[in-house]
């Protein structure tokens, strides 16, 4: 089989599912021209270093194309150099949690031309210790600005200078960058063996500060090495609205972060891309009343700024969303004539014209997609077959399903 028939086969296997990959972004692109424009704006953003993070939320409906969209958004990233995560908000990965997201961030990262994890190969393989890029780095991480705990300056001093010679601890050291824990005692104790055993205070910090440091520090790594930056597409994130309230609260300052930046808790060189369903708004934030119950609740337990935040993303959700565009007749063509081309090439037949059901104006793409891939499929098994395709309407469930949160790593010290 062709190398060409595996990718439109993949392509189509992925599109039949609903589950974009690079082979259906490679056949279909994106016909969202004013969030690709948006977003070619936020990539010279953070290529420059300029602001405190913060990104674009783009808000559409279930079926309408927002993954495929992220999908499409990471390979733009990639091809202009950045470093790409895509983070799918889920129990695992809730999105209020931002141990959990960092580790998903960090372990779904690829750099443009590497294979496996980023993080790892760029530390093992893409820094140039003798270069300007790193020396701005090994200066930066102690520096006021940077605001990092003594270990990340203590770890980049010891994967240098240990790194030839105990290459199992080097390997914790690039484990440590990317969320796993690393023992102090065994620092001070690699420190005092390389004689600098009362250069690093290694002073306490929360889990939760923690991750956020990492992010700032995985970025500065990642330009290090000579990438242009570091990109976070969130998929999914309307499920924080079957969290609990307070889950809630604190998912909503998190959109504040990664929408707007925070000025007292800076992600330079970092970007974002959030994802939500058109209905949420009503959905939740009107249905649940959080408007009023959230802050409220907040400041009746003291957590001013935690308010203030919460606020803020929920106008962001109203507001600041970028809307996805619904396919127009011309796009819906162009989409049919490429799916029928690699449908004919992946199974090695000539797909036949097929109705095209144009001008629904309730039809999403993804409807659209897999009603002609399924007629196909099954016109392909017995041409003189005559199917009728159903469509069903999927809504979302915002019920709350507190499970979904999952178990909070962000609390407690390290």
């Amino acid at each position: 089989m062709s190398e060409q028939r595996v990718q439109d086969r993949r392509a189509i296997e992925a599109l039949r599912s609903g589950v974009p990959n690079r082979d259906a972004v490679r056949v279909l692109g994106s016909s969202q021209d004013e969030i690709e424009e948006r977003f070619a704006h936020h990539l010279d953003s953070v290529r420059s270093g300029g602001g405190n993070g913060g990104g674009l939320l783009v808000r559409g409906e279930f079926g309408s194309g927002k993954s495929h969209l992220l999908e499409y958004l990471q390979h733009v990233a990639l091809t202009e150099g950045f470093v790409a995560s895509k983070i799918v908000i889920s129990k695992e990965t809730p999105l209020h949690d931002p141990v959990k997201v960092f580790r998903t961030a960090a372990a779904t990262a690829i750099a443009p031309d590497r294979r496996g994890t980023a993080l790892a190969e760029i530390a093992n393989n893409a820094l140039d210790f003798g270069a300007p890029a790193y020396a701005e780095l090994a200066h930066w991480v102690s520096s006021d600005e940077a605001a990092l705990n003594e270990r990340f300056d203590a770890a980049l001093y010891l994967f240098r200078n240990l790194r030839g010679g105990d290459q199992e601890f080097a390997e914790r050291i690039v484990r440590f960058w990317s969320g796993d824990p690393i023992g102090v005692a065994e620092l001070r104790r690699k420190l005092r063996e390389a004689g600098e055993g009362a250069t690093f205070a290694l002073s306490k910090v929360s889990a939760r500060d923690l991750a956020l440091q990492r992010f700032r520090f995985a970025a500065h790594l990642i330009v290090a090495a000579g990438y242009s930056g570091w990109i976070l597409l969130f998929d999914e994130v309307e499920l924080i609205g079957r969290y609990s309230l307070l889950q809630r609260a604190k998912s909503y300052g998190e959109i504040t972060r990664w929408v707007e930046g925070l000025d007292d808790e800076p992600l330079p060189r970092l970007g974002a891309v959030l994802a939500i369903s058109q209905d949420f708004d009503a959905a939740v934030i009107d249905e649940k009343n959080d408007y009023e119950n959230v802050p409220n609740r907040l400041r009746a337990k003291g957590e001013e700024l935690a308010a203030a935040r919460a606020e803020q993303g929920m106008r962001l959700i109203q507001r600041n969303r970028v809307d996805l565009a619904r396919p127009s007749d011309s796009v819906l063509d162009e989409t049919y004539e490429k799916l029928k081309e690699i449908h004919g090439t992946a199974y090695d037949w000539v797909a036949p014209e097929i109705p095209r059901g144009r001008g629904r104006s309730t039809q999403s793409m993804r409807e659209y997609v897999r009603g002609w891939i399924n007629e196909w499929d099954l016109r392909r098994l017995d041409p003189t077959y005559e199917p009728e395709i159903e469509i069903d309407h999927v809504s979302i469930d915002y019920s709350e399903e507190p499970e979904l949160e999952g178990s909070t790593e962000a609390e407690g010290a390290a």
